[in-house]
């Protein structure tokens, strides 16, 4: 696998740059923004800890995505990701609830290029995702969702804001491109069946994502039977249930029960959440962990995953430019 991955990098890396593309950095950038010396960067590329693009001119470039990864990842020293972003302010505050209010007025005035906008620019400063999550798309969402239960908008609105925030979701997720299999372990998950919610589970996928674990997202209304054979078929080492609408409950905790029981066997621990899943529903299965945000899904995950060591600093083998 790790030949695989070495494979798929010197692949990657024989590809031009785009000219002027604002998502790829120099060494030189990369080491004033983590704070260390270019020769270290370069030492990072050589050992495949950073994949490296190459310009037609042989000079190395590195994806903005790869570098945000690498300092959350290694939890590099000295770190000032706003040196990354020219319209980044001095002093950028990770406070998200105004970002919250910016995300709600995007939302309610059908701005889906402000929307993108706050939401990948909260990744790039390197801000988590469950944070974004819990604290900023999840309570704008709610509001967006009260204002037409109350009738303050129509069901066309609500619609059109959800699919704002998932065209921005897809786009973060683009940026945060890693490679299959490279030492990430899997997690599989999603909404139970009759569960037309897509949202939670998607945001869970990217929280996973950007903790180090090759997440796969089976989505919405998905049936036990399902997570069942995922057990066989993608050998998972943590599996996910997000539950915003439960349709039958009696069922629901008969076949939730059988598939806890073998993910138990196989020892897969099971992260479960959701507003659906209420205290007297809890209280009739068993679970690995459960949490009322993603921000607990994201702790379990580290818990369960240990990032990657610091990565060595020094001159690499070859002094190449």
């Amino acid at each position: 696998m790790q030949e695989l991955c070495r494979m798929t990098k010197s692949f990657e890396s024989a590809e031009s740059t785009p000219a002027g593309d604002s998502r790829y950095l120099s060494t030189q950038q990369v080491a004033k923004a983590l704070g260390v010396s270019v020769s270290t960067v370069k030492r990072w590329v050589d050992e495949n800890v950073l994949p490296a693009h190459r310009t037609l001119g042989g000079h190395r470039k590195l994806l903005m995505s790869d570098v945000i990864r690498l300092a959350r990842e290694g939890k590099i020293l000295d770190l000032d990701l706003g040196k990354l972003l020219p319209e980044a302010v001095p002093g950028d505050s990770i406070d998200p609830d105004p970002v919250k209010d910016q995300l709600l007025v995007a939302l309610r005035e059908a701005d889906a290029e402000n929307v993108q906008s706050l939401i990948v620019g909260w990744y790039e400063r390197g801000h988590p995702i469950e944070t974004l999550a819990d604290r900023v798309i999840g309570p704008a969402m709610f509001q967006i969702g009260h204002d037409w239960a109350t009738g303050r908008i129509e069901v066309f609105h609500e619609h059109r804001a959800t699919q704002a925030v998932f065209a921005a979701l897809y786009a973060l997720s683009t940026m945060m491109r890693v490679i299959p299999g490279c030492e990430r372990p899997v997690a599989v998950g999603g909404a139970p069946e009759n569960d037309h919610s897509a949202l939670p589970s998607l945001l869970a996928r990217l929280v996973l994502i950007d903790n180090g674990w090759d997440a796969i997202n089976l989505g919405p209304h998905t049936p036990m039977s399902a997570f069942m054979t995922s057990l066989n078929d993608l050998n998972p080492r943590l599996v996910w249930l997000s539950a915003s609408h439960l349709f039958d409950p009696p069922t629901f905790v008969r076949e939730y029960g059988e598939f806890f029981r073998e993910a138990d066997r196989r020892r897969v621990p099971v992260a479960i959440g959701g507003n659906a899943l209420t205290e007297s529903i809890r209280k009739q299965i068993v679970y690995t962990t459960y949490g009322d945000g993603l921000t607990q899904l994201g702790t379990f995950a580290r818990l369960l995953h240990r990032p990657p060591a610091i990565p060595r600093r020094g001159r690499p083998a070859e002094n190449r430019q």
